[in-house]
């Protein structure tokens, strides 16, 4: 990835407590356009805290983050929202009361160009399971197919930053591939992507560079492919 890329989003000495708990100790984190980033570390040590606090939804929180030009350091989600960073959350967070088009087209928005790329037509191109089930609701898909839907509702909002956070949690394998080649999908569409998963393998195969968290600290990061061969990354993910 080129250095010359501009940067989407950059946080510095971020902290964040859940109460009396100082989960994040000054994570440094930068995202360049176009770039995808992994973010590794065993259950525990502060990915989801992480992506929370980027979002702005921790409130205990310190350090500066910059997204596209603005500081996010205080900003509220749905702020955060606005600017073009789309949040697949872990468990799917999709409505159960509204149909297959029904949630995406309530997300859908212009790009900041008005530019017209993520259409439903061509979200349903990329899921054509959603398509064949456009009328059913929210309670009446597969726990695959409401993925695919998390995934495909974010792309309607035009983001300039996509977070995916264990996307392919609890699903049967053969979706699995099926999330991972969406996701590759994704990284050649030029959208910047940041990705937490268990299979951490594929994460470095699929990502530009990652990043380890160690109970709230950043202990590796760098080059995806270098990291594969990293002794070092076996005694921070336990594996």
């Amino acid at each position: 990835m080129s250095e010359d890329k501009a940067i989407i989003l950059q946080a510095q000495n971020v902290h964040a407590w859940y109460g009396s708990s100082h989960v994040l100790q000054g994570v440094n984190l930068e995202i360049r356009k176009g770039q995808t980033v992994g973010l590794l570390g065993r259950n525990g040590m502060g990915k989801s805290t992480l992506i929370r606090t980027l979002l702005g939804h921790v409130a205990k929180r310190d350090g500066r983050i910059n997204f596209l030009g603005h500081d996010i350091s205080n900003s509220k989600p749905h702020l955060v929202a606005r600017l073009g960073a789309a949040y697949v959350p872990e468990g799917r967070g999709i409505f159960s009361n509204l149909s297959v088009r029904e949630n995406l087209i309530m997300a859908a928005r212009l790009g900041q160009e008005a530019q017209d790329e993520w259409t439903l037509e061509r979200v349903l191109s990329i899921f054509p399971r959603l398509g064949e089930r456009l009328n059913n609701m929210g309670n009446q898909l597969s726990g695959g197919e409401q993925q695919m839907l998390s995934i495909g509702r974010a792309l309607m909002t035009h983001p300039e930053l996509i977070i995916l956070d264990e996307a392919t949690e609890g699903l049967a394998p053969l979706i699995v591939d099926e999330v991972w080649s969406v996701i590759e999908t994704i990284k050649k569409s030029g959208l910047s992507v940041l990705i937490v998963d268990r299979d951490w393998h594929k994460v470095l195969k699929r990502s530009d560079k990652a990043l380890v968290l160690q109970k709230g600290l950043v202990v590796l990061e760098g080059d995806s492919k270098a990291m594969l061969l990293n002794p070092q990354l076996h005694n921070f993910l336990g594996v």
